[in-house]
């Protein structure tokens, strides 16, 4: 008798959504679904979520996690290189070194897990996958949030983040093999939200100055753009500084920018899941952490861990009904 073919084991996929700061919640919702013994063959991410993917595939995760619990905030002034002569007031190329750390320079196709990263091509809106190529590309180009950070050249095309188009990138997961999908949405309960209020005080201006233009420099600015550096440092001390629980009767730029971004996010997604749902969605409740909050490690790795772990109900049943 010939021996009867087993079922194929589904395939399970992980759509790890954009969010910035808040996107540490990837972390602990890998390691609670490491914890129960699941494994994703297939991993999809959109701007900080093809961070996190991509620092997991390449099997980094424990030493990232290590590594982020300890920022402060000189550390991630550290990573911002003003610049207003690029496509973005970061340029980038700090965040670049900060990823190669962790990624390395593998190519996409060389790991055991199928792996995609979401970007946006600026000159024609078109959803761009990256499934082959260097890992640390395919992540760099997908983080390009508008006007934050600068836009990445890759084959002649200009990219930018992910999350413009697809902010948590089920469509390409299924793409991709996946039978089951477990969508994370990072941006599910932030419309309307602003920067937390529990901040530390008195971030020193110091921390600005490695953006400060030398005297070659300054002789070259025009005196708006002067007025323009110098109110941006005012705004990013506004929001790295402690408001002792009063709101502004203005928000600052990067309120006003954080929450354009939210709500077209949040529209985006509620649209693209209307279509095409993941079979299963996790949405960590991290509304009161700012874009730029990524001293905040700890707390939303255990918001992701722990949202995990009050849905194990309903992951276990997704998986028995396959």
């Amino acid at each position: 008798m010939k021996e009867q073919n087993k079922p194929k084991k589904p395939i399970i996929g992980l759509a790890l959504g954009s969010g910035s700061a808040r996107g540490f919640a990837h972390i602990g919702v890998l390691k609670a679904l490491g914890e129960m013994n699941i494994v994703p063959q297939v991993i999809t991410g959109s701007s900080v979520g093809a961070f996190i993917g991509g620092v997991f595939i390449s099997d980094a995760l424990a030493s990232f996690e290590e590594s982020v619990c300890q920022l402060n905030w000189k550390d991630i002034v550290g990573l911002f290189d003003f610049n207003f002569s690029g496509g973005g007031i970061i340029m980038g190329d700090r965040l670049s070194k900060f990823l190669l750390k962790y990624l390395g320079e593998k190519n996409i196709q060389d790991f055991d897990i199928r792996f995609g990263a979401v970007s946006t091509e600026l000159t024609t809106g078109r959803e761009i996958w990256f499934q082959t190529g260097l890992l640390h590309d395919a992540v760099r180009a997908s983080m390009s949030l508008p006007g934050l950070f600068a836009p990445v050249r890759i084959n002649h095309q200009m990219l930018a983040d992910g999350g413009i188009v697809n902010p948590v990138p089920v469509s390409i997961c299924r793409a991709m093999g996946a039978d089951i999908v477990i969508a994370i949405n990072l941006n599910g309960d932030v419309v309307g939200k602003h920067f937390s209020s529990k901040q530390p005080k008195n971030i020193p201006i110091k921390w600005f100055e490695s953006s400060e233009p030398d005297d070659k420099d300054k002789e070259t600015l025009n005196p708006f753009k002067q007025r323009l550096i110098k109110g941006l440092k005012q705004s990013m001390q506004t929001v790295f500084s402690h408001r002792n629980g009063q709101k502004s009767k203005m928000p600052n730029m990067f309120d006003v920018l954080a929450s354009s971004v939210n709500i077209m996010q949040d529209r985006i997604t509620r649209s693209r899941m209307a279509i095409d749902p993941p079979d299963l969605l996790i949405e960590p409740r991290l509304s009161h952490v700012g874009w730029l909050e990524y001293y905040s490690a700890n707390e939303c790795i255990q918001e992701g861990y722990d949202c995990v772990w009050k849905n194990k109900a309903a992951i276990d049943k997704l998986l028995l009904t396959i």
